[in-house]
């Protein structure tokens, strides 16, 4: 939809509201994380809700915690000690392999991390000895993905024999692995499988089961609507599919209209209205990203400017007009070029325009300072 300045259609408060905004609907996250939770669940697998796509806002993350979500998960520490100031009480888990120069931070805010390294775990082990404390950690094992993880299968094992026995204030709580977000891997039941079969073999050698064994994230979901996960799998590291569900329902083909999909709104403020040419005149080179765009010649059509830009939403590509008749043309670092030529309502400087999206955007979005973050 649009506004005329405001919350409500045509309201008369284009100087009182501060745009852009990002309105977060806090209930239908509530929803979207219960439905998540409960289907993991009936199904023998906890959540480990990840917050990083939202910044961590607390008020976001509260839904997390209330719906159900065993651990809060997320790859930036900044976030995590903000969350603990903030009074989480969940344990919390750093999905990102830490770095050295963090470790003190680490045994002191983060309860569980994500690592492959010895010589990190042997950081972890000095610091935590030193301060009188435990910290639990989960192996990454690579799949094929090429992330992180330990790639060769014995050294695996190995490295986990050696955390379990010589590592006296590290807790080895499982193994898990990551597919999808680099190396575009689809989760199979044969790869998650042998995942599996790795922590079978662990759990013969150190005489008892593991407490974790975590099958990735949101395109592991896939295996799991199907009744195609294997059995042994019990964590789930999910954001994408809780927050927005749209990757499942636009890349996956699943029906997820049960899900809430437009949680995270971005309104933007019109700022001019002008007939344009729909080609560039003159030499085209670069542009500000040292991009080069191509551009089709429609004639002239009616254009919209809003002030927002890639230095908010990052990719305009991965916004969706709420407005049939508004077409996304392109952006710079601070504004966003619009399409109405086909809007059936007359747009004048000053109303607002609304926008779905997809993860980045919310990602951008809501780290944005220069977007209000309005909750409902």
């Amino acid at each position: 939809m649009f506004l005329r300045g405001g919350i409500g259609m045509f309201q008369n408060t284009k100087e009182n509201l501060k745009y852009p905004i990002m309105q977060i609907d806090l209930k239908k996250i509530y929803e979207n994380v219960k439905y998540m939770v409960d289907m993991c669940n009936q199904n023998g697998i906890s959540v480990a809700g990840v917050v990083k796509g939202f910044n961590g806002l607390p008020q976001v993350v509260d839904q997390f915690v209330n719906a159900g979500c065993k651990y809060i998960a997320t790859s930036r520490m900044e976030q995590i000690i903000g969350l603990k100031e903030y009074g989480l009480k969940l344990p919390i888990m750093l999905i990102r392999i830490p770095m050295l120069s963090e470790i003190e931070e680490l045994v002191k805010y983060v309860d569980i991390s994500l690592n492959s390294e010895l010589e990190t775990l042997n950081r972890i082990e000095q610091v935590c000895k030193y301060r009188g404390r435990k910290h639990g950690v989960v192996l990454m094992f690579d799949l094929g993905d090429l992330r992180e993880g330990v790639f060769d299968e014995e050294e695996f094992i190995e490295l986990a024999l050696y955390v379990e026995k010589a590592l006296k204030n590290v807790d080895l709580l499982g193994i898990g692995t990551n597919l999808g977000c680099y190396g575009s891997i689809k989760p199979t039941q044969k790869n998650l499988g042998r995942l599996c079969s790795i922590a079978e073999e662990i759990e013969k050698r150190i005489n008892r089961k593991l407490e974790i064994i975590s099958g990735g994230a949101t395109s592991s979901i896939p295996l799991l609507i199907d009744g195609k996960m294997p059995t042994k799998i019990n964590n789930l590291r999910i954001g994408e599919g809780i927050l927005l569900a749209k990757d499942l329902h636009d890349f996956w083909k699943y029906d997820m209209s049960h899900m809430h999909q437009d949680a995270f709104v971005l309104k933007a403020q019109v700022v001019e209205i002008k007939d344009k040419p729909t080609y560039p005149i003159g030499e085209i080179f670069i542009d500000a990203f040292g991009g080069c765009p191509s551009y089709e010649d429609k004639g002239k059509r009616k254009r919209a400017l809003l002030a927002v830009g890639k230095q908010d939403f990052g990719f305009h590509d991965k916004l969706i007009p709420k407005n049939e008749g508004v077409k996304i043309v392109g952006s710079s670092s601070d504004h966003l070029i619009v399409d109405i030529q086909d809007l059936q309502q007359e747009i004048q400087v000053g109303d607002i325009l609304d926008f779905h999206m997809y993860y980045a955007p919310m990602l951008y979005l809501s780290g944005s300072l220069s977007v209000k973050k309005v909750y409902i």
